[in-house]
Formats: structure tokens, C-alpha cells, sequence
């Protein structure tokens, strides 16, 4: 299978990458774009119309399970597993739990948005068609790209290839998968 996954431009400047966003936004706010930068270019999420994501909940999610499993992992081995009493004071003593249950719910925490934010970037992804595209290797240096999916019927690469020359591309490849 050697189908087009999308026109890829390369901009020298993030002005220029963002300019170009936005001008492709206003005349088809449904194409699916995807930017690659050398480093968080700012705008960039809003001008894509980029979704949040699941990180952050998925966070607060892992801390909170994580400090309530470590204070009741606690609670049952102090209160009903094995109940000692030591110096006369209550089994239920509480304020002995929280150290260790804060450091479960960092644990949790941590754990939880490194999974989450796997999943979020779809990784590990090994091979994607873009890797192909001639110059590529300059998104991690110098150079800015913009891709513009395929998805579409009325996508055709030279269609696509002159509105990104337009838009100020110096350089347009097609993607193929």
C-alpha cells in the first residue's frame, strides 16, 4: 500500500508556520493539520484547534488513588490486621499514616501521567510515514513543517503543494505511507 498520507511544507521561521495555520484554518476549518517544530512554538496548540487532553485528570486521578490506597493499606494493617497497642494511644492513630500515603500519592501521581501521556502521543509508535519525507530530519534543528493530512476527497498534492508555496513554504513534499 503506497496511498498519500499528506503535503508537507517547510517554513523557515515559526511566524511564518503560524501564518500559515491560521490562513488554512479560516478557508477550511475541518482540514487536519499537523506542525513540527524544533522546539514549542507559542500559539501553535490554539492555532491546530488542539484538544486538551487526558494528563492532566489522569494525574490527579493516580494521586488521589494512590494516597487513599496508602492510608487505608495502612488503616487495615494498624486497625484490623494486626492491632498492637503501643503506649496507650489509638489504634486509628492517624497522623502516622500520611507520610507514607503522601508518597504513594506522588507515586501515584507520577506513575499515572507517564502511562497517560504514552497513551495520549500513541506511543510507542515505531514507524511513522512522515519520518520519510525528505528534510525531515530538520525538524528537530532548524526548520518548521506543516502537514496536511490527506484525509479529505478533494485533497490532491498539487492542489495542496500550491497553497503551501503560497503560504510561504520554501520547500513541498508528498507523503506517502
Amino acid at each position: 500500500m503506497n496511498s498519500q498520507y499528506g503535503t508537507l511544507g517547510q517554513f523557515a521561521t515559526p511566524d511564518a508556520l503560524l501564518q500559515a495555520i491560521r490562513q488554512l484554518r479560516r478557508e477550511s476549518p475541518a482540514m487536519q493539520l499537523e506542525a513540527y517544530t524544533p522546539y514549542a512554538v507559542e500559539g501553535l496548540s490554539a492555532a491546530l484547534g488542539l484538544k486538551r487532553n487526558i494528563v492532566p485528570a489522569a494525574t490527579l486521578a493516580g494521586g488521589v488513588l494512590g494516597g487513599l490506597g496508602g492510608f487505608l493499606m495502612q488503616w487495615y494493617a494498624a486497625v484490623v490486621s494486626y492491632p498492637v497497642n503501643i503506649g496507650g494511644r489509638p489504634l486509628n492513630s492517624w497522623p502516622m499514616f500520611i507520610p507514607a500515603a503522601f508518597e504513594l500519592a506522588i507515586l501515584g501521581a507520577a506513575l499515572a501521567a507517564v502511562a497517560s501521556m504514552l497513551v495520549a502521543n500513541g506511543l510507542p509508535r515505531l514507524y511513522h510515514p512522515i519520518f520519510n519525507a525528505a528534510h525531515f530530519n530538520l525538524a528537530t534543528r532548524d526548520q518548521y513543517f506543516l502537514c496536511i493530512r490527506a484525509d479529505a476527497a478533494e485533497h490532491s498534492f498539487e492542489t495542496m503543494s500550491k497553497k503551501l508555496m503560497e503560504l510561504g513554504a520554501h520547500t513541498v513534499v508528498e507523503v506517502r505511507e
